[in-house]
């Protein structure tokens, strides 16, 4: 996982914003693997359910950050994406898009299914999607758009939520987004501050992670079952991740925000004891909001006796 475990599990834990700046070398874009998990349940949700993952505010424009996310993709990941400017190539995938127009080439068969899933899927968009619709199915990563001049996110292209909805997000301001989060004082007190940084000229990271009974990278809450660890034993559970970055597109006073959802089972990700106790205690501290929050409440006593038992029996898996 490209969870960093030892520095995004800490206790006692705190909603906080939990920045460090990327080494100057860090990708920030994931091919997506043809036929892999991230493309496939992508590929699912944008065939069936793209308005509620493609959305921006009425009267917005997103064109200059979604040419310069291409752009960007192109230039860190060239063999995946290449880019001119109008014309989007995703190698892996064997299709283009003309941004201008939407008009889509199918140039090679795809590498699973009949061969044309992608080109299908983007055929049912409307052209002005298609270039966003090809980019989230080229890369692992969902991305949404941060305007610095009035803290809202105008503009999302989210597949894989984590229990929230993307249509009841977009336009919102940062604040307003993060109102139902549980215990978010410092969150919303770094709110304006945050705005500014992510959108100045240097790119950040962050980490969140929640420990969860289903392994479905798709969590939209229309999707999900509400009657959370009725069917999943704590022995069985996985533990569910973000790598979150943002692209500072400071001319244009916007930054894009990228989040890549990882699942992992649990027992898979808790490698040493060392890591088992590091996630006993961020468990422990969180307080009732917080483990309402991550419908973690059923399962917290149980959890942390698990935990603790393997903290304790000294050997790693």
């Amino acid at each position: 996982m490209s969870l960093d475990f030892d520095a995004a599990v800490q206790a006692p834990f705190r909603m906080q914003p939990g920045l460090r700046r990327l080494a100057a070398d860090a990708a920030q874009l994931t091919p997506a693997a043809a036929g892999g998990r991230h493309q496939r349940e992508k590929l699912a949700v944008l065939s069936a359910f793209w308005p509620q993952a493609l959305l921006q505010r009425a009267g917005f424009d997103a064109t200059p950050a979604l040419h310069a996310l291409a752009a960007h993709a192109a230039r860190e990941q060239p063999a995946a994406w290449r880019w001119d400017g109008r014309r989007a190539l995703a190698h892996g995938l064997g299709v283009a898009i003309d941004a201008a127009d939407g008009r889509i080439e199918q140039l090679a068969p795809g590498r699973f299914g009949h061969g044309d899933e992608i080109a299908r899927c983007l055929t049912g968009l409307p052209p002005a999607w298609r270039l966003a619709g090809l980019l989230a199915l080229a890369f692992e990563e969902d991305f949404a758009l941060l305007d610095a001049a009035d803290g809202t996110v105008p503009w999302l292209a989210v597949a894989l939520p984590s229990h929230w909805a993307p249509e009841e997000k977009v336009g919102r301001g940062f604040a307003a987004i993060h109102g139902p989060v549980a215990d978010n004082t410092l969150l919303l007190r770094a709110s304006e501050a945050l705005v500014r940084t992510v959108a100045g000229p240097e790119r950040w990271e962050r980490f969140v992670w929640n420990v969860t009974d289903q392994p479905r990278l798709h969590a939209h809450p229309a999707r999900s079952d509400p009657g959370r660890w009725q069917h999943t034993g704590v022995a069985a559970a996985w533990l569910r991740s973000e790598r979150q970055t943002f692209l500072p597109l400071p001319a244009i006073g916007q930054a894009i925000f990228t989040i890549r959802v990882e699942v992992q089972r649990l027992d898979e990700a808790l490698d040493t004891p060392a890591r088992a106790a590091r996630l006993h205690d961020a468990i422990a501290s969180m307080s009732p909001a917080v483990l309402a929050y991550r419908g973690l409440v059923p399962v917290r006593d149980a959890l942390l006796a698990w935990l603790a038992a393997r903290a304790g029996s000294g050997t790693a898996r």
